[in-house]
């Protein structure tokens, strides 16, 4: 089943090559970005501006194919139940990626992804496919451009943000807003009625090809949503416990934590044989209470900003023992 594909209807074998090939992609960016996560690859593919624009280069394509794909499935009429039953396939996968990362990364975990996205905008859509054409292709211009001349700090909280207009987003592993990508998927309805109205969909059948790797393409581009949904679990199956046994993610980490804790323990006036103690003490702490994901999204529930602090209190008792006793109780 097609990812960003609504019901069976017209099928142009360029189109799913194009899902292919982006299906493909995205595969290779979440290999490097398991690899990253779990310092096997040194680059930090979540924040590194090559990789970030790879990231949404392929969100662009594959939004772009949901408003294609509705024109090409319903663009005569929406054949309803086609689309429902498309429709509930694409959420419960997006139930899925939500229930699974809560449980795997809960501080960071995907409430508005790729599949809750295209859930949305497939039927925000779908008045498009009938609307004169250059309403939809400016309501897409207007909505893909938006949030980047408005943004409010009123969306930089969860229960917001979905909708876009974030000035700061709130941590997650994946986060697709309606703004702008509901205009993304826009222009691709428009895009895609142009070539209708102009009847240049049959020059594009003519590109048929049966070669084995167009072929092969497409094959992936018809199967890409359960490509998606299982590319992962597949990847972190693999990569997990050979993290493990190579050891390099907690390495790094500690690595890192020592070197920030020693910087900003010596600017405030520590010597550095103390501060050592002291970061050494933290590190031990943040390992006991496993404080680790916290400390990398910065997003603390009570019980983990309480023993974070019971922690901070006993490092500097330890190398300031004439504070025991005198530092408030939390």
């Amino acid at each position: 089943m097609e990812l960003g594909k609504s019901g069976k209807g017209s099928r142009l074998q360029i189109v799913d090559v194009a899902r292919g090939v982006a299906i493909i992609a995205m595969v290779i960016y979440h290999l490097f970005w398991d690899l990253s996560y779990f310092r096997i690859f040194p680059v930090d593919v979540g924040y590194d501006p090559g990789w970030v624009f790879f990231a949404r280069s392929i969100l662009f394509t594959f939004m772009f194919l949901v408003g294609v794909g509705l024109v090409l499935g319903h663009g005569t009429g929406v054949r309803w139940r086609s689309f429902w039953k498309r429709w509930a396939f694409v959420a419960a996968g997006a139930a899925i990626i939500t229930v699974s990362t809560y449980f795997t990364f809960p501080d960071t975990f995907v409430y508005f992804g790729v599949l809750h996205a295209i859930a949305a905008v497939s039927v925000l859509a779908l008045p498009f496919l009938f609307t004169p054409l250059w309403l939809t292709g400016l309501a897409g211009l207007i909505i893909a451009i938006l949030p980047f001349v408005f943004t409010n700090p009123f969306f930089d909280q969860k229960i917001t943000s979905w909708i876009g207009f974030s000035a700061v987003p709130p941590p997650a592993n994946d986060l697709v807003p309606l703004f702008p990508w509901l205009g993304v998927a826009l222009l691709g309805v428009a895009a895609m009625r142009s070539i209708r109205a102009n009847e240049w969909d049959a020059r594009l059948a003519q590109l048929n090809s049966t070669a084995a790797v167009a072929r092969g393409l497409a094959f992936l581009g018809r199967w890409s949503l359960l490509i998606y949904l299982l590319h992962q679990p597949i990847l972190l199956g693999v990569l997990t416990p050979l993290a493990g046994a190579l050891g390099t993610q907690e390495a790094a980490r500690e690595i890192e934590f020592l070197s920030a804790c020693q910087t900003t323990c010596e600017t405030n006036g520590t010597t550095a044989e103390q501060c050592a103690i002291y970061c050494q003490c933290g590190l031990a702490g943040i390992e006991r209470d496993q404080l680790w994901d916290p400390i990398y999204s910065g997003v603390f529930n009570d019980e983990q900003q309480d023993n974070l602090d019971a922690n901070n209190r006993q490092c500097s008792v330890l190398i300031y023992p004439e504070l025991e006793g005198t530092l408030p109780e939390l």
